[in-house]
Order: structure tokens, then sequence, then C-alpha cells
């Protein structure tokens, strides 16, 4: 069955790093767009970072600069790096694929994963 597995969330210092990692299974990976979100409590779940089967890579502006998404094909592992992270981070992070593109953009969302906590403190 498809599963996408995430982990390394913790609590950290504002300041600090954290690598989250989802690994993959069940469905043909590299054909897919992947994404990572985050949903704070009483917030809207929103969209970090994303790439595509071709590995362009997209941001959203709160982590512009600071976040790094990639992936190993090989592995059937998404990753993103978090550097410098603030309290503002702190959030409930999903890993997700989509099939479904237009061009370099991805358009929708077929799995997603269970989570993984990330806390920042100040």
């Amino acid at each position: 069955q498809v599963q996408l597995v995430e982990t390394g969330g913790g609590s950290v210092q504002a300041g600090g790093s954290l690598r989250l990692s989802c690994a993959v299974s069940g469905f043909t990976y590299s054909r897919y767009c992947m994404f990572w979100f985050r949903q704070a409590p009483g917030k809207e779940r929103e969209v970090v970072a994303t790439i595509t089967s071709d590995r362009i890579t997209s941001y959203d502006g709160s982590v512009k600069g600071r976040f790094t998404i990639a992936k190993d094909n090989t592995k059937n592992t998404l990753y993103l790096e978090m550097n410098s992270l603030t309290p503002e981070d702190t959030a409930m992070y999903y890993c997700a694929a989509g099939l479904l593109s237009y061009a370099d953009n991805c358009i929708g969302i077929d799995y997603w994963g269970k989570g993984t906590p990330v806390t920042i403190s100040s």
C-alpha cells in the first residue's frame, strides 16, 4: 500500500536546525510532485516547499532562503533541511505527493503522510 512516513521532527531553540525526512513506498515516487506542508494549532495548513519530478523547487516566502527541499530517488526519500528556525516555524509538518501538474506547476495532492511535529522555543 501507499505509505509516506515523516521523521526528524523535534524540539530545538530558535536559530537551530532540523532535517525532516519522508520515506515513501507504494507508488512511482520519481514521477510525482512532492510537497512539504505545515499546520500550526488554530491555523490553516500551508505549503512550505515543493519539488517537481524534474527537481524544480518552490518555497513559501516565509521560509525562502532558510529551508531547502530535496529528494533522493534511489532511496525513495524526500527531505526538508530547515535552518535559522524561529518560533513561527512551530507546526506539524506533513509530507505529500501529487501526480497532476501543468508545465512546472504541481496542482494536486494524492497522498499524505501523518506528520512529524516541530517545536521551536525562543
